[in-house]
Formats: C-alpha cells, sequence, structure tokens
C-alpha cells in the first residue's frame, strides 16, 4: 500500500510499508528542490533519505486518535487492522493536523488538480445530532456517505468541520480544509465546555497566544468551536498550515505522552525549541509562561502533545498558540492536594508540593535565568485573581453562566494565593 504524501497541496513524499510492515517514507526529489520546502515533521529531516521505522510511527500516530476503541471501529470499517497507521491514514488521512494530506495513488490526479474540492452542508440539526452521538460513540463523527475524510488527534471526543462564510457548517473534500474542530462536554466533569472556553480566553486577556473558542449551542447540543490555527484564509480562499505536536518532533509515541510515563518534560520541549525555533529565546519563554499558567489555573493535563509548533516556509518554526487547557480546580472530587501535573516542574508532579526552588530548576533546565522565571511567577500570580474576576463579568454578561465558572475563578485566586505565600515565605 502506497500512500501520497502533500504538504501545501504539493507532492512532498511517498509512504508505504516494508516487506515487514514497519512504515517507510521518502521525500519527494521535486519537494526537496522546492523554494520553501519544509519537512513533514522536525524528527524528519528533509535532508535524511529514509526515516527510521520508530520515529515515522510516532509521526504517524500522532495524527490518530489516541482512542483504541476508535481505531478499532475504523479498522472494522475499512477492514484493516487497527495497528496500522498507514492502512489507517488510507482512509482518513486526507485532512489531518497540520499541511499534510495522504492521498490514494489512485485519486492523487484529482485532488492535486482540484476536481475533488467540495464542500457538503450540514443542517444545524445534523451537526447537533452528530455531536450528540459522539458523546456515547466517537466513530459517529465520520458517517460512511462524508465526502471527506478527518483524523484528529488526541483522546478527547471531536469532530473537524468547515465553518462557511455565512456561519453554516459543512464537511469539505479535496483541497478544502476543514477549518474549526467542535468538542461536546465532557461526561466526567461538569461545566467542561465553559471551563475550557474560560481558561484559553484567560490565557490570551494576559497576553499569550492561544486558541480562539467559543461555546456553541445547537438544539439540545452544546460543544467548545475551536478556530484552527493551522488553517489561514487567504484570497485563493482557505489554506493549510503545517503544525506537529512535541511528541512527534521528538519521536515519541503519542501513548508516553505523560512525563512520569516516561515522556517529554520541560528540559525536552525546550531543547527542541532551542534546536530549531526562528525565534528560540523567545519562544523557550514563552513555554515556560505556559507551564507557569497550568500551574496557576490547575491545567493537569498539559503534556507533551498539547503543545505544538507551526513549521512554516524554509522551516521557519515557532511555538504554535495554546490550546486544549483547562482546570482541574473547580471539581472537588479531585482533591487540591493530590492532583498532578502532566509535567514535573522541578522535583515535583504533585501540585501543591511544588515550591519556588522547583521553578528555579525547571527554568535553568530549560536554559533560562531562573531569577527572571521567578519575577515572571510572581506577576503572574499577583495579575491572575483580577483578571479572571474581570472575564467572569463578562462571560456572564454574554450570557454564559455556568456555576462552574464561579468556582474556578475561586479556585484560582487561591492557588495565587498559595503561590504568594511562598514569595511571602522566602522574603522572611
Amino acid at each position: 500500500m502506497d500512500l501520497n504524501v502533500l504538504l501545501s497541496n504539493r507532492l512532498a513524499g511517498y509512504l508505504g510499508q516494508d516487506a515487514h510492515g514497519h512504515p517507510t517514507f521518502r521525500y519527494a526529489d521535486s519537494w526537496r528542490q522546492t523554494p520553501g520546502a519544509y519537512p513533514l515533521s522536525l524528527a524528519l529531516p528533509l535532508t535524511e533519505n529514509s526515516a527510521p521505522a520508530a520515529t515515522l510511527s510516532a509521526v504517524l500516530w500522532g495524527l490518530l486518535p489516541d482512542n483504541e476503541a476508535l481505531l478499532q471501529r475504523w479498522a472494522s470499517r475499512f477492514q484493516v487492522s487497527s495497528r496500522n497507521p498507514v492502512a489507517l491514514l488510507s482512509h482518513v488521512g486526507e485532512d489531518c493536523a497540520g499541511a499534510v494530506q495522504f492521498v490514494r495513488r489512485e485519486r492523487l490526479a484529482a485532488v492535486l488538480a482540484g476536481e475533488d474540492d467540495r464542500q457538503e452542508a450540514l443542517s444545524l440539526h445534523e451537526v447537533a445530532q452528530r455531536l450528540q452521538r459522539i458523546r456515547v460513540d466517537q466513530i459517529a463523527a465520520r458517517q460512511p456517505d462524508d465526502v471527506g475524510q478527518f483524523s484528529l488527534a488526541g483522546a478527547q471526543p471531536k469532530i473537524a468541520l468547515m465553518q462557511r462564510d455565512d456561519g453554516g457548517w459543512a464537511i469539505p473534500a479535496g483541497r478544502i480544509p476543514t477549518t474549526h474542530i467542535l468538542k461536546p462536554p465532557s461526561g466526567d466533569y461538569d461545566g467542561f465546555v465553559e471551563n475550557e472556553v474560560f481558561c484559553l480566553r484567560l490565557a490570551s486577556q494576559l497576553g499569550m497566544s492561544a486558541a480562539s473558542t467559543e461555546m456553541i449551542c445547537m438544539e439540545d447540543a452544546q460543544a467548545i468551536a475551536v478556530t484552527r490555527f493551522d488553517r489561514v484564509r487567504t484570497a485563493q480562499g482557505w489554506q493549510r498550515v503545517h503544525q506537529e505536536d512535541f511528541c512527534q518532533a521528538l519521536g515519541v509515541m503519542p501513548h508516553i505522552k505523560y512525563q512520569n510515563q516516561g515522556g517529554p518534560g520541560p528540559a525536552d520541549l525546550a531543547r527542541v525549541l532551542w534546536e530549531h525555533s526562528s525565534k528560540p529565546r523567545a519562544d523557550v519563554e514563552r513555554l515556560l509562561q505556559a507551564l507557569q499558567f497550568n500551574y496557576l489555573i490547575g491545567g493537569t493535563d498539559a503534556h507533551a502533545k498539547n503543545y505544538s509548533l507551526l513549521i512554516g516556509a524554509q522551516g521557519n518554526v515557532r511555538l504554535a498558540p495554546l490550546y486544549d487547557i483547562s482546570s482541574a480546580l473547580p471539581y472537588a472530587h479531585l482533591q487540591q492536594r493530590k492532583i498532578k501535573m502532566a509535567m514535573k516542574i522541578g522535583s515535583h508532579y504533585r501540585w501543591w508540593d511544588v515550591r519556588l526552588a522547583d521553578w528555579e530548576a525547571t527554568a535553568d533546565g530549560m536554559t533560562l535565568d531562573p531569577q527572571k522565571a521567578l519575577s515572571g511567577l510572581f506577576d503572574m500570580a499577583t495579575q491572575l485573581p483580577g483578571i479572571a474576576r474581570a472575564l467572569l463579568a463578562e462571560l456572564q454578561a454574554e450570557g454564559m453562566r455556568h456555576p462552574v465558572l464561579e468556582r474556578l475563578v475561586d479556585g484560582i485566586s487561591a492557588s495565587c494565593q498559595h503561590c504568594l505565600r511562598q514569595f511571602e515565605q522566602s522574603a522572611t
């Protein structure tokens, strides 16, 4: 089975399998010679003729859902192995994270020529039905007769759609990309939609780059609508922008995304930025700021797959906007003193145990000034409660009144006070 790999609507390489079923990939010579060419992954440099199977597998699995049951259902529907990423991508890989498309040989000419470019409009009722269904069955995100394909990484139920100029929704095909990701509420956490919208808007109001989100309601269905930052509107229409998460960039399988399971930590992510970013110091400082923000809001799921890189022409690399941020603080059953961070801060995973010395050690491990790191943490802990309270009033005025938001703002205020007390104690 061979797949053509497109980047920015151009043939960039070829994906296949060897005699043992291991994935293989090579760049097309024409892509290497293209002005502005960039790699499929930082782990797969343009200068290399072949890719190690383990590294390539990590890149490919990083494009697929982190949900074994869903992969099994796809495998059954498409009559392929659920452990074969090449086979799965041959059916769902024409719209993935970033600018990559995996296109079967018989479809290549039509896709490149735009012959298959089309949109299948969905009514609000149809979108609402899909959102309701995927809460209990993730395979319902894609119907057998849908015109397009998409694959979204991660474990949460979600669907990818295109928002039309009239505000309606559609399933795109061919070169036309999806533009938004819609995620229904979590059955485990009340007010999950409001929680994530609040946290991402809070990050933005602090001056951090974060994905644009809003809460949408359709009939009885509710969802977070996330504007994709790997899509951009141009005079020629919507275009894909390449991205990958840090697990992919490091050649780490997605199931090892948590540091305590052997996955990447802050120093590993910083090393990638120091080596590849077009503005390394600025991006490493942004990464540290994101870690501090997640600490202060009790964002416990900020693992290596929830940080990404944008990859542009000539290999221009920048840290991507923040996404998939929510807080554990409003949920009493999680017991704040026992909740753990996705990445170790200094010597600790446990949120309550993190001390100022741990932030100094983390900054040092990221090759940043520890004292500047503490100064930034102090400023954020000082400003955050007031900004959070003002944002709450703003969202309530917009009609978002779920009680989780009051608990979240109170939790953030208490978290910041807990942090500031450490500064007071260190000064005495």
